[in-house]
């Protein structure tokens, strides 16, 4: 999969995929990750990409011209999306990850100051997104949220399937908790059905205590999954656990 970026601030970008998931996906040739700083696309001799808005107000914004033309040198593939980080969007979630990690393309307009001129999400036809509720000075490191969150779901990423699987939120609930040794500290224990080796009843544990801890910490997440269309063995495990 190949992301493509537009930021005022690539080397945030280049030094974050250095590290650890993101490299090893890169050194694998899973994912290609390029950083396009608008700047180079300006055509003011002072390679400026913002102006003041119109009808007044503070701060300044990010203009048509540089955004769109770095955009339009982008080469698209066959399958891609283009997403605008912006609070107006709608809040990212694990669903979203999900079907970006279908495509073969993702591209980020990430911006900066206060915010875009409208006619680059109208010409770019971006979708607009948002990673939560709250103000941050740019959108590099949501971009790298994005990134991150999506390069997981991809085959051959992490060392074992199940482990992007039983990630909170992959199906909609919380993660069972986990344990390794030593087996009793400060007086906590382990619980004793992960050291019984039957492993449907493992599996069985792991599957209500999803389901207890989704209800105490985020009703809002239970309720929705809840409502879906449930497994017959997600029934029989919501019945026992009533």
């Amino acid at each position: 999969m190949r992301f493509d970026v537009l930021t005022l601030f690539p080397e945030i970008i280049e030094t974050a995929i250095e590290f650890s998931i993101l490299k090893r996906a890169k050194e694998k040739r899973i994912i290609d990750i390029k950083a396009i700083n608008p700047r180079d696309y300006s055509k003011d001799k002072h390679k400026k990409v913002d102006d003041t808005p119109y009808g007044g107000g503070a701060g300044m914004l990010l203009a048509c011209q540089p955004y769109i033309d770095a955009y339009e040198a982008i080469e698209k593939l066959q399958s891609f999306r283009t997403i605008i980080l912006s609070p107006q969007g709608k809040t990212y979630n694990q669903d979203m990850a999900k079907e970006f990690a279908k495509e073969e393309q993702i591209i980020i307009i990430s911006g900066h100051y206060e915010g875009f001129d409208e006619r680059i999400t109208e010409i770019t036809k971006a979708e607009e997104i948002s990673v939560g509720d709250y103000v941050m000075t740019g959108g590099e490191y949501p971009s790298l949220c994005i990134i991150d969150s999506i390069t997981r779901l991809l085959e051959g990423v992490l060392g074992a399937e199940e482990s992007a699987q039983s990630d909170s939120h992959y199906d909609g609930l919380l993660e069972y908790p986990q344990y390794t040794k030593p087996r009793e500290y400060r007086g906590l224990k382990v619980p004793d059905i992960l050291l019984s080796g039957n492993h449907e009843k493992i599996k069985e544990w792991r599957r209500k205590e999803q389901f207890k801890i989704t209800k105490l910490k985020r009703p809002d997440l239970y309720e929705k999954f809840k409502d879906t269309k449930l497994s017959e063995y997600d029934k029989k495990i919501l019945k026992e656990i009533k």
